[in-house]
């Protein structure tokens, strides 16, 4: 018959992990700090850095074209939200709305990301968001409401609205959650009951 040993076990690392603690050597659980490093900085800082480049080199209005009938870069400020909503509103509420929103909108991705438990495609999407929503809350906090668009795609005189890092930031994370969302599988683990 085996002995029956009085030493009591050490804990399983394994279970530990499965706990919410983290080993040493294994991946960051909680990625906030990478994703605001690598993702979420960067855009701002091309961003900003795009838009002040296109101010301080261009006129108002001016056009130079990349691709002829293609893509231009084309100097605009555009006082309203995502393609000119809220253009013709009065200029208070508008600021005051916009304003407002993109702080909230910052909050929540700022939450969400800090909430992320690791690396996912959702948590990737929820820092371009983040990036380009700070980017645009910027240019409306210095530039009286209105933000620097300067990318012009097009066909001829066919036109989609004028854009800026920030706004593309934006799309490609909006895009990435629909595709995750009709063509992945949920990625982020569930809480234990």
């Amino acid at each position: 018959m085996p002995e029956q040993s009085s030493a009591k076990t050490l804990p399983n690392v394994l279970a530990g992990r499965a706990e919410g603690k983290e080993s040493a050597g294994s991946p960051p659980r909680r990625p906030f700090l990478l994703l605001l490093s690598a993702i979420t900085i960067p855009i701002i800082v091309l961003d900003q850095a795009t838009k002040l480049f296109v101010q301080a080199h261009m006129a108002l209005y001016e056009s130079i074209a990349l691709i002829p009938n293609y893509l231009d870069i084309t100097y605009t400020l555009n006082p309203g939200a995502a393609f000119s909503m809220l253009a013709d509103a009065p200029a208070w509420v508008r600021l005051a709305f916009l304003l407002s929103m993109s702080t909230v909108m910052s909050i929540v991705l700022i939450v969400l990301l800090a909430r992320s438990e690791r690396l996912s495609i959702y948590s990737f999407a929820f820092a371009l968001i983040l990036g380009g929503a700070v980017g645009n809350l910027i240019d409306r906090a210095l530039r009286g409401g209105r933000v620097i668009d300067f990318m012009r795609a097009h066909y001829y005189d066919l036109n989609y609205p004028i854009f800026n890092v920030a706004d593309s930031a934006i799309s490609i994370g909006v895009t990435l959650i629909i595709l995750a969302s009709f063509f992945g599988h949920d990625d982020e683990p569930k809480p234990a009951n």
